[in-house]
């Protein structure tokens, strides 16, 4: 990504940013002011290290990334096109995780593996997902495209496209007709 590809690709996460967040008001706060775009942007460069086999100075990069943002993505993680991490502090992704394009992940996501194998061992995340904060999504999963994650919900299961996941452990379930699936993205209210 080099050059005018390059330059795409930060114009794309700038929109990708702005139409995803009403909190945005210009492209230039959200490219100084977003350490969720900074956290992407910097992976990016880490990945194309580790793809050529640099993976110390990946590593290391990756691990400066996390101590800026307080958002750690493994080099060797895939991360689609139009990714957005809003607030992000707290985001983990493991090193074999996949993620589409035009997902959202929300701060305190982790994306994270259940075993010590090599191997896959972390989720993949498909087209359109997002996940809501505090939300953890381990072991080698699918979540189709177009899912919700609800807040602090533990997904250890695969899913199809279209599913609500809420609770712990998380049940996928269809989308009613007309169901405003943003408040599942909040954090729950909890009474005593």
């Amino acid at each position: 990504m080099i050059g005018s590809a390059a330059l795409a690709a930060v114009r794309e996460d700038l929109a990708a940013a702005k139409l995803r967040d009403p909190a945005a008001r210009s492209g230039l706060e959200i490219a100084l002011l977003y350490p969720g775009l900074h956290a992407i942007w910097a992976h990016r460069v880490d990945h194309w290290l580790w793809q050529r086999g640099y993976r110390f100075v990946a590593r290391a990069g990756s691990q400066i990334t996390r101590w800026l943002t307080g958002i750690e993505i493994h080099p060797g993680a895939t991360i689609g096109r139009r990714f957005f991490i809003d607030h992000g502090m707290g985001v983990v992704i493991g090193e074999t995780a996949e993620v589409g394009d035009d997902v959202m992940l929300y701060h305190g996501v982790t994306l994270g593996g259940r075993t010590r194998d090599s191997g896959k061992r972390h989720p993949t995340i498909g087209d359109g997902v997002a996940v809501g904060a505090g939300a953890k999504v381990l072991g080698p999963i699918t979540i189709g495209a177009g899912s919700v994650i609800g807040a602090n919900a533990v997904v250890t299961k695969d899913a199809p496209a279209d599913s609500i996941l809420v609770g712990v452990p998380a049940k996928p379930r269809a989308r009613r007709i007309g169901e405003d699936t943003r408040a599942l993205l909040t954090v729950p209210e909890y009474f005593i």
